[in-house]
């Protein structure tokens, strides 16, 4: 017999193919179940935890996403709140001081100045 691997999701055609065979054992006359959980009163009980535990798969997932959305805005606002307070500190202390150095920026006069490249016409007489 193959080894079932139970750390995988069922697909949804056999979990409906399940829940259609369950509805058709309604049908079913003197069905006398040998194992205890194949008897109608565990298959409706694993049935209904089934669909709470999906319901609460369904209700961690979207919280997950809200606070996932929440955390991703947070984020957002902290990184533009420290825009504005760069811009802030390059408008009040200017481009070359160190306040703009101590909160990230490179001083305007550490930056090295574009040599000149002195063109050469080659003219041949």
């Amino acid at each position: 017999m193959a080894v079932i691997n139970t750390t995988r999701r069922l697909t949804g055609k056999i979990i409906s193919t399940d829940i259609e065979s369950v509805n058709g054992l309604d049908t079913v006359e003197g069905y006398i179940p040998v194992r205890t959980e194949a008897t109608p009163g565990a298959l409706k009980e694993y049935y209904e935890l089934m669909l709470a535990k999906q319901k609460q798969e369904t209700a961690l997932e979207v919280s997950h996403k809200a606070a996932s959305d929440e955390a991703r805005q947070a984020e957002w606002n902290f990184h533009n709140a420290v825009l504005a307070m760069k811009e802030s500190i390059r408008g009040q202390f200017g481009p070359d001081s160190h306040a703009a150095q101590a909160v990230g920026y490179k001083k305007k006069s550490e930056y090295k100045r574009r040599s000149r490249t002195v063109k050469v016409s080659m003219e041949s007489a």
